[in-house]
């Protein structure tokens, strides 16, 4: 099934055994999560393990996003695992009760900096916005609250503050010693939970080059504040998550779809990867079928242009994983088959700085004023099949490289196909033609094939330098 979009799924308990996983990459996955907000770093080892296994027994890429916890603030427990609050009723956020001494009167929350984040009239919104706090009183170490929307309340949940404010950094401690963790399994991407600005995101890449690791960067946009400095976080790292959860608690559900289009959009312009993420098939983490809501809520996204969608419990925890990479998958192809192809004008009057972002702009100009029937870029650091994947084209992308690094590091690129190829030598029409003679045997072009062939007159990233048109 040709498919532009990518899918990128979560991993957990539901596809440990040595039978599903094959199976989800066979469906459509094109790159993991590895969620540090749960296991130890031997359990991501051995997922790892088996996800590389499984991909080079079938013969394809498949990337590694590990995804760090970030600072999420949470309460402790409740002494008889759970309450039930009452809309009116007074509850306490205290920095000073036991651990798991929680009841209907308040729990427990050590994150002491929120009592100077918050003042009489903050929303504080606990487990994904269920319950609404309004607060009431701040002293010196409790947060007294009005239970504004109530319901069953358990132990460590995570706490928002409406319309953002939270002072917590972008990186703890324990994300420090995971960014070690991400380098030592090779990752292809690090995502950073809770940015801020786009000096979390430089600090991030600091620490995972201090460590050996070479994985892209990506920011994953969940705070308020962060969307008013939107294009320094976006510039500073390489690739985008729109991660809904938290972001939708702090601003309000109705603001997210604009959001989220906005997102998208930028990220674009600026010539970085987007993922869409959280809740996208939340029903089939029960139920075999998606609702029609969640087929258009993938659809929409697809529409928007993001690069991938995003499984989180669905194919985790969920009882149903090959099922639901299925659906995704076929949804994301039959709104493809809708969209048209635009012109993408924020480009035509571009003034280009760097040699490889020309020809891959020229290159996507000339796709939609000839017929072509592909495009291959031969590429050693990917860049420039990723730029030209920054405009809409119906035609695909054939990323050829020999480096599997760049594979992986393409599996999250919108109508980007990497292909393993490594010619016998560098220079001249040689490579040209040994690409399409490797393409012709996957059977991804046919003899007489007209194709766009980008690359450089030298090898090294950032090379490409001359755009072809030749016939298979």
């Amino acid at each position: 099934m040709f498919r532009k979009t990518k899918i990128l799924a979560t991993l957990g308990p539901a596809c440990d055994n040595e039978t599903v996983l094959p199976q989800l990459i066979q469906a459509g996955v094109n790159c993991v999560r590895i969620n540090f907000s749960h296991g130890d770093a031997e359990e991501h080892r051995g997922r790892v393990e088996r996800v590389r296994k499984a991909a080079d027994a079938q013969g394809r890429p498949v990337g590694i996003l590990a995804d760090l916890q970030g600072p999420k603030i949470r309460i402790e427990s409740f002494a008889d695992g759970a309450v039930d609050l009452e809309a009116g009723q007074t509850f306490t956020l205290d920095t000073q009760k036991a651990a798991d001494a929680g009841d209907q009167a308040g729990v427990a929350l050590y994150y002491e900096p929120l009592l100077a984040d918050v003042t009489p009239g903050s929303v504080i919104l606990v487990n994904d916005g269920a319950i609404s706090l309004t607060v009431t009183e701040v002293t010196e170490t409790q947060i007294v609250t009005r239970v504004d929307l109530g319901g069953r309340l358990s132990g460590r949940k995570g706490v928002n503050l409406r319309g953002g404010g939270l002072s917590a950094g972008g990186l703890t401690e324990q994300d420090i010693a995971n960014i070690d963790v991400a380098a030592d399994i090779g990752a292809d991407y690090l995502a950073v939970s809770f940015v801020r600005n786009g000096d979390d995101i430089r600090k991030a890449r600091e620490l995972l080059e201090q460590a050996g690791g070479s994985a892209r960067l990506c920011a994953k946009i969940e705070r308020a504040e962060a969307l008013d400095c939107l294009d320094d976080i976006i510039e500073a790292s390489d690739a985008v998550m729109v991660a809904r959860g938290d972001l939708g608690v702090e601003i309000g559900d109705p603001e997210l779809p604009a959001v989220q289009k906005r997102i998208i959009a930028r990220s674009r312009e600026l010539n970085r990867l987007v993922i869409t993420a959280t809740q996208m098939m939340e029903s089939m983490i029960e139920n075999p079928t998606p609702t029609r809501a969640e087929v258009l809520d993938v659809a929409n996204a697809t529409l928007d242009g993001t690069d991938a969608v995003m499984l989180s419990a669905e194919s985790a925890v969920g009882a149903y994983p090959v099922a639901t990479v299925t659906a995704m998958g076929e949804i994301c192809a039959a709104a493809e088959r809708q969209m048209a192809t635009s012109r993408s004008e924020s480009s035509v009057d571009k003034h280009f700085q760097k040699i490889d972002e020309a020809i891959a702009m020229a290159t996507m100009y000339t796709s939609r004023h000839m017929h072509a029937d592909a495009i291959v870029a031969l590429t050693e650091s990917g860049a420039t099949a990723m730029l030209m994947s920054r405009q809409d084209s119906h035609i695909p992308i054939y990323a050829l490289t020999q480096s599997p690094a760049t594979e992986r590091y393409l599996t999250l690129c919108r109508n980007v196909f990497p292909v393993h190829f490594k010619p016998s030598v560098l220079e001249g029409l040689t490579p040209v033609n040994e690409a399409l003679a490797h393409l012709r045997q996957l059977e991804s072009i046919q003899t007489g094939h007209r194709a766009l062939v980008t690359k450089g007159d030298f090898n090294g990233p950032g090379g490409t330098n001359a755009m072809k048109i030749v016939t298979a």
